[in-house]
């Protein structure tokens, strides 16, 4: 039986998995509306492919939110891409994903990232080599602690059906990816990471980023619900800028997806549409001691099994 890759099962599945977050995330905020701006790559430095990039801009809930839809076809695989697998390096590649960053106005609801892909290359009569990967992570400013056992057990329902080890596996690598190693602490309290995937052949590698795309909403959406209404003054307001810049330095300066984009010629507004619309930076700056601000660091960035306390029968949808 042929394992060969269905790329057009896995566009047909991105590009309506970007519609519904389009419509999910307008129908939360209520007010504003995704701008779309389609576009083709013409063989321009190589690439050829087409895409639709949506940005939401000073609605009620989101200051800025992006849903990114992209399918490249490309001559040669840049660094960032065969970085873990060099016995690629010169291949043409075949490139499809959705990306989606969520910053929303008010300091009390997080900021979420999810993003899933799909990566296939070929070279002459070889044989293609493709592999998925994705994810999706949460970075409050303020955190509380029932909105990231919820967040962390909907991620362990998502891996569920394809084995008990996954969640531990890919919630570890996320704890790994998105970490700043120039400020030795992490991005935000995690969720999943996974590259490379391949293993188990396509439909299965397939039906796990499907579930994995398919249970974002769940895992965010009430979670924004929640904290939505907490009101907030400047202090709040400037802590939430000042933790933005983090995240402007984790995306360029180590995040995969910002780099593959960028090396490989790719649309740049579309690639930098995950960087918050406001942000700043302090020199030096420390959170008051037993402040709401350095509880963040003391107990939300750092690494934590937050589903301890949950039995082996627990609901994963469950909080």
């Amino acid at each position: 039986m042929s394992d060969l890759p269905n790329v057009a099962a896995v566009l047909a599945y991105l590009q309506d998995l970007q519609d519904r977050l389009t419509q999910a995330l307008e129908s939360a905020d209520g007010t504003a509306r995704f701008r779309e701006d389609a576009w083709n790559r013409d063989g321009e430095r190589g690439l050829r492919g087409s895409g639709r990039s949506r940005i939401l801009r000073e609605g009620a809930v989101f200051e800025q939110a992006g849903i990114n839809f992209s399918h490249v076809i490309g001559e040669r695989l840049p660094p960032s891409a065969t970085a873990q697998r060099p016995e690629l390096a010169g291949r043409g590649f075949e490139a499809l994903g959705v990306s989606l960053v969520a910053h929303p106005r008010n300091p009390y609801v997080p900021t979420s990232h999810a993003n899933v892909r799909f990566f296939t290359t070929a070279q002459d009569d070889a044989a293609p080599v493709w592999w998925f990967g994705g994810g999706f992570d949460l970075t409050p400013y303020y955190g509380f602690e029932e909105d990231c056992v919820h967040w962390h057990r909907t991620a362990r329902a998502a891996c569920a059906p394809f084995g008990s080890e996954v969640y531990p596996r890919y919630k570890q690598w996320c704890d790994e990816y998105f970490f700043l190693k120039h400020r030795n602490e992490p991005r935000g309290i995690g969720g999943l990471f996974f590259d490379d995937l391949n293993e188990g052949g396509f439909a299965r590698c397939f039906a796990f980023l499907q579930s994995v795309g398919d249970h974002y909403l769940p895992a965010y959406l009430p979670v924004v619900d929640r904290r939505r209404e907490i009101p907030y003054g400047e202090r709040e307001r400037e802590f939430q800028l000042y933790r933005r810049g983090r995240y402007v330095e984790f995306n360029l300066v180590y995040d995969r997806g910002t780099l593959f984009g960028l090396q490989s010629g790719g649309r740049t507004e579309s690639i930098l549409m995950s960087l918050p619309p406001r942000v700043r930076w302090e020199y030096d700056w420390r959170p008051e001691p037993n402040s709401p601000e350095a509880r963040l660091y003391e107990v939300f960035l750092k690494p934590r099994d937050w589903l301890a306390a949950d039995g082996p029968d627990r609901d994963a949808t469950d909080g």
